[in-house]
């Protein structure tokens, strides 16, 4: 399967090139730093992080699975023009194994695992219980995992996550605990139940001491990177703008990357929200360093103030910029890329997924932010779709015309 190919008319052209330049206007970057860390490396493959071993084992479990099959990389040469590039290209998640996103890979994979490692230890599956904190996709995932195997799925929210995504996990079997607080205060309650309970964590974030099931679960995303390697062929990605919240997905996704491209790995740029910038801050004191988030970003998976330890060892030496980004682009975007905007395709895209996006436009409207990213007219730029619409009310009232809940 490659890269999809689509043709556009003259006239729908003209309204696509007016809408996009209408999204872009709403554009920004906040903030951008640059990795002066970052050095062009052999891939390490180390036993105690992605390597070759475990990332495929993640591809043979998860491609063996009932209803698995790549999700689309798209072309999407109107965004190209705009932008002054020779190839925008958009690894659409929303339709991951029905439940709407990258999450998919990833907690569902370590449950299974968790499965096997009960069994042959003879262990009762049906005293398993796993536990997470969540925004809402990473919990669907492990609910899903559990109801999977059989075992039980206890999920932590915060008080800002939507009852549409709550409800998510509560129709696959998962009992669901609302907190006081935001992501982070719902991870601190998490962990304390965990302990106290004898329930098993499965984290898409690690810390020390805790990083053998964050592990597995950035194996699983590491999915999405290697089908996308397939897919864009001869096509070589020049930049890789990835959404960042702990750094899970863009782990796996870079991983993947490095051991592919090795010392000539593309430019890997961190998107952000203002919000939540942990990466950013990280990245400039070189030293993983906490944000104290005060105010919610409506792209909710970004929302984390805190990085997590395994994401950090592979995003230090490899990321080129951090950016971070307001929240004015992402109704706009999502309106976008909703209403067939590039070649009459339609891309259920959730908050998330615009991410990317908002950064590319923002910097090429910006010349000295242009060519400090190295973007030019030989560039191929990879964005990922992360999300399609985990929220659906949200989504249609922001297709609807209404920028924020």
């Amino acid at each position: 399967m490659g890269v999809g190919q689509r043709q556009r008319t003259g006239s729908s052209g003209q309204v696509n090139r007016q809408r996009i330049a209408a999204a872009s206007a709403m554009a920004q970057v906040i903030k951008c730093v640059s990795n002066t860390a970052r050095q062009p490396l052999d891939f390490p493959n180390l036993s105690s992080s992605l390597n070759a071993e475990n990332m495929q084992l993640a591809w043979d479990e998860i491609s063996s699975w009932p209803g698995y099959a790549p999700t689309p990389l798209h072309r999407m040469p109107e965004l190209a023009e705009h932008c002054g590039v020779k190839a925008v290209l958009y690894k659409d998640e929303a339709q991951r194994f029905g439940l709407g996103s990258f999450k998919a890979l990833g907690g569902a994979y370590a449950v299974a695992n968790l499965m096997k490692r009960h069994r042959r230890a003879g262990q009762d599956l049906s005293a398993l219980t796993v536990t997470t904190a969540t925004d809402g996709n990473h919990g669907r995932s492990v609910a899903w995992g559990a109801q999977r195997v059989g075992c039980a799925a206890k999920i932590f929210i915060h008080k800002h996550v939507s009852k549409s995504r709550e409800q998510a996990m509560r129709d696959l079997g998962a009992d669901v605990m609302r907190i006081d607080g935001n992501y982070d205060a719902s991870l601190a309650v998490c962990r304390d139940e965990a302990e106290s309970q004898g329930w098993q964590m499965v984290s898409d974030t690690s810390w020390p001491g805790y990083r053998e099931i964050p592990l597995e679960v950035m194996a699983g995303y590491s999915v999405l990177a290697r089908e996308l390697i397939e897919q864009v062929g001869n096509l070589p990605i020049s930049h890789a703008f990835l959404p960042v919240g702990v750094g899970g997905m863009a782990g796996g996704i870079v991983a993947a990357l490095w051991q592919e491209m090795g010392k000539q790995l593309c430019h890997i740029i961190s998107v952000e929200s203002d919000r939540a910038p942990c990466f950013q801050l990280s990245i400039a004191a070189h030293s993983p360093t906490k944000f104290e988030i005060v105010a919610e970003t409506l792209m909710a998976g970004l929302s984390c103030g805190e990085v997590s330890e395994l994401a950090w060892e592979i995003l230090h030496p490899t990321l080129s910029h951090c950016l971070s980004i307001s929240d004015q682009a992402v109704a706009p975007l999502m309106r976008l890329l909703g209403r067939e905007s590039f070649g009459g395709l339609s891309l259920q895209a959730g908050e998330c997924s615009t991410a990317g996006l908002a950064a590319l436009l923002a910097a090429n409207k910006d010349p000295k932010l242009r060519r400090e990213l190295s973007l030019g007219r030989d560039s191929v730029v990879l964005l990922i779709g992360t999300e399609g619409a985990t929220d659906p009310e949200l989504y249609e009232s922001i297709l609807k015309g209404h920028n924020t809940t």
